[in-house]
């Protein structure tokens, strides 16, 4: 009897991940998968490959060349040639990063352009990116640090919207030292990327500082935690939405050049839906996100009215008029 050598508990841990996060991609399809060649996107592309094989997937890997640092062009390469031995079709985007927000949010976007681009012409069922576990809790604590409520707190879910493009996360149950290992296990040489180590970076920091000092002072398990948090307060924002839905339609009518909603029927609902409809109702209307303070302003005008003007909010004037407060564009 031919003895069957065992697979290794990592890599089984990573290729179970993506099994469970290709379960809504068509048997038969294609899918696209970022791989920067790092540890996280190189066990991801060698996982997908295996698992996709049987289901008779084709994955196409796209290596997203920044242009940020010597070498770039070389690393993205190197990615390419790795997902092409493990069996996936794989090519290299070129980038330019621009835009407000800061080089980190600016490559962000370009880079997610540049996938929803790839599947677009690839026609793919979804892209999928290795954001890990430890991803999952610094996004949180920078969601914490941003003090913008519930919201920046949910971090990132496991399957998203991208354009109309399904965007999948299978390996946020998995920590970052399960990922390293698995492509030692498998032979797999990942890219360490320099901005990776940069303390200029706010998550770098947090990966490199504040994790560690959280982990030393309460004790192991802080990023699960996190993690635990994120996936809890994405449940609580899936009941609020529903609630939102169911009350929504008998509170709001449309008004000359904007909305209306009754000022009565925000006063009945607790402080929390009334929050939410009122960042609902500009969201949807004119495309804006309001702050907290923005948010508190407009219910002012609910629960405090004292004969205030209209408040200017972005692309917005929220004013109260008889028995309705009403947005209407600026």
């Amino acid at each position: 009897m031919t003895h069957r050598p065992s697979l290794d508990p990592v890599v089984a841990a990573v290729r179970l991940a993506v099994r469970r996060g290709l379960a809504s991609v068509p048997d038969g399809s294609r899918i696209v998968v970022g791989l920067s060649g790092g540890a996280d996107s190189l066990a991801l592309t060698a996982a997908t490959v295996f698992e996709s094989a049987r289901r008779g997937i084709r994955v196409v890997a796209i290596t997203v060349d920044h242009g940020l640092q010597e070498g770039s062009e070389d690393a993205a390469e190197a990615a390419r040639d790795a997902a092409e031995a493990l069996g996936a079709a794989a090519r290299v985007v070129r980038v330019e990063v621009r835009g407000a927000g800061g080089p980190e949010a600016a490559a962000r976007d370009a880079r997610y352009r540049a996938l929803r681009d790839a599947a677009r012409v690839e026609g793919a069922a979804a892209i999928l990116t290795g954001h890990t576990l430890d991803d999952q809790a610094e996004t949180v604590l920078l969601g914490l640090a941003r003090g913008s409520g519930a919201a920046s707190l949910q971090g990132m879910a496991a399957a998203s919207d991208l354009d109309g493009m399904p965007l999948l996360r299978p390996l946020l149950t998995v920590p970052r030292e399960t990922t390293r290992a698995a492509c030692a296990a498998e032979g797999l040489t990942p890219w360490d990327d320099p901005h990776n180590a940069d303390a200029r970076f706010a998550r770098v920091r947090v990966r490199e500082r504040v994790l560690p000092v959280l982990e030393a002072e309460l004790g192991p398990g802080v990023a699960e935690a996190l993690a635990r948090t994120a996936e809890q307060l994405r449940e609580d924002a899936a009941a609020f939405e529903e609630m939102i839905d169911e009350t929504i339609e008998d509170i709001v009518e449309h008004a000359e050049a904007g909305i209306a909603v009754s000022v009565a029927a925000l006063a009945a609902n607790p402080p929390a839906l009334r929050h939410r409809i009122i960042r609902h109702v500009v969201a949807a209307e004119f495309g804006e996100s309001l702050t907290r303070v923005q948010t508190l302003e407009v219910a002012r005008l609910v629960t405090d009215w004292a004969g205030q003007g209209p408040i200017d909010l972005p692309a917005c004037r929220a004013a109260r008029v008889g028995g309705r407060v009403v947005f209407t564009a600026r």
